[in-house]
């Protein structure tokens, strides 16, 4: 019987995961399109020849953290309408996954938000988003038509202001800080929902 083979390490010890976050944390701060393998290699410490061991481009980079982004997002949707319970539940439950989603994966959300479509891997993962969005829109426009939410506000406007508040946290939200995920999905629920209640 043959040992497991270990995973596969860059000259430092860096693994898969290792080399996937930090080049995440350099596109997020040069732009993906600003940042070349020989700039992630230099940030790790590698040779270019030892960075493709792990990876075999700055694309598969690239899909993987949106993949992370966008699985947690379509997971969360999936959760939530498979919950017993109202609609409204249903959107309480939505925002609180959502939002959870963001503050565990923020760097790869970050990522996600800034996409420009300028590559076959950006354009399929916008793809993707607006598909959760327009999936998003039609609960929302379910919740008004039960009277849940307030009518006299589009429901992709609805959307796009509560989704709007919710992706700005990628920009202020530090995981070390004094608030909690949990209790920040409470006030966003309390501003969105509450704001959103037939007058």
């Amino acid at each position: 019987m043959t040992a497991q083979a270990a995973p596969r390490r860059g000259r430092p010890g860096y693994d898969r995961a290792e080399v996937l976050r930090i080049a995440v944390e350099l596109f997020n701060q040069q732009g993906y399109d600003a940042t070349s393998v020989a700039d992630l290699a230099q940030r790790l410490g590698l040779s270019k020849s030892a960075l493709y061991h792990h990876f075999d481009s700055k694309e598969q980079l690239l899909s993987l953290a949106l993949d992370d982004a966008l699985n947690g997002l379509e997971a969360a949707l999936e959760s939530a309408l498979a919950q017993e319970g109202t609609v409204a539940d249903t959107l309480t439950g939505l925002i609180r996954g959502a939002i959870l989603v963001l503050t565990e994966q923020q760097p790869q959300v970050t990522l996600l938000l800034r996409l420009r479509g300028n590559s076959p891997v950006e354009i399929a993962a916008l793809e993707r988003r607006r598909n959760f969005d327009h999936r998003v829109i039609d609960l929302v426009r379910q919740a008004q038509a039960e009277g849940v939410l307030r009518s006299d506000i589009g429901a992709g406007i609805a959307t796009r202001l509560v989704f709007g508040m919710v992706n700005s946290i990628a920009e202020w939200y530090r995981p070390a800080g004094s608030v909690a995920a949990e209790e920040l999905s409470g006030d966003v629920i309390a501003i969105a929902l509450e704001g959103l209640q037939p007058r």
